[in-house]
């Protein structure tokens, strides 16, 4: 009987490394699968930069694919992607952008000096709408098809490997069904 105990806790080891392995290696790993893939983008805040053209939902139905990056002044993970989102709308590119629980005076003064990628911005101060889209924290970037759907989420920084490896090509499908 005791002989028989000794073996549980290498069964349970073996069975832990087992599940630990397999799940390194399996498919999509990394990936958060936004909910709204597929369906209506929800609603943009309803308040903007001054100065600045407001985003609105309309923007998101235009016919044309939209990248919707939520960010902020305050974000160090922003600042490194920034130049991708400027490289980005220098390419032809719909770039909008959502400032969230931000303070407007501090994102108009880092547009002006670093460069403003976006066609359009809304604000989320109090970062409510956030919540609506299912972001938990800046940079999240969302491809949106011209029809208003969500095509693809992308948690994080749009820079390095991962970036490469699964926002751009996403991106370029989007691009190319939009033709």
């Amino acid at each position: 009987m005791i002989k028989w105990l000794l073996v549980i806790p290498l069964v349970l080891f073996a069975g832990l490394a087992s599940m630990f392995y397999f799940g390194m290696y399996r498919d999509g790993q990394g990936e958060l699968r936004s909910v709204f893939i597929d369906r209506p983008a929800p609603v943009v805040p309803a308040t903007g930069l001054q100065g600045v053209p407001m985003l609105t939902d309309a923007d998101l139905r235009t016919g044309e694919v939209t990248v919707v990056n939520f960010w902020a002044t305050w974000c160090p993970p922003c600042r490194a992607e920034h130049p991708v989102l400027l490289k980005m709308a220098s390419d032809g590119v719909r770039v909008a952008g959502i400032n969230i629980m931000d303070d407007d005076l501090k994102a108009l003064e880092y547009l002006a000096d670093e460069g403003n990628p976006f066609f359009a911005v809304a604000t989320d101060p109090k970062g409510r709408n956030r919540v609506e889209w299912g972001v938990t924290a800046p940079p999240e970037t969302f491809i949106v098809r011209g029809d208003g759907t969500v095509a693809f989420k992308f948690v994080g920084p749009l820079v390095g490997t991962d970036y490469e490896d699964r926002f751009v090509p996403a991106l370029a499908e989007a691009l190319a069904a939009e033709k």
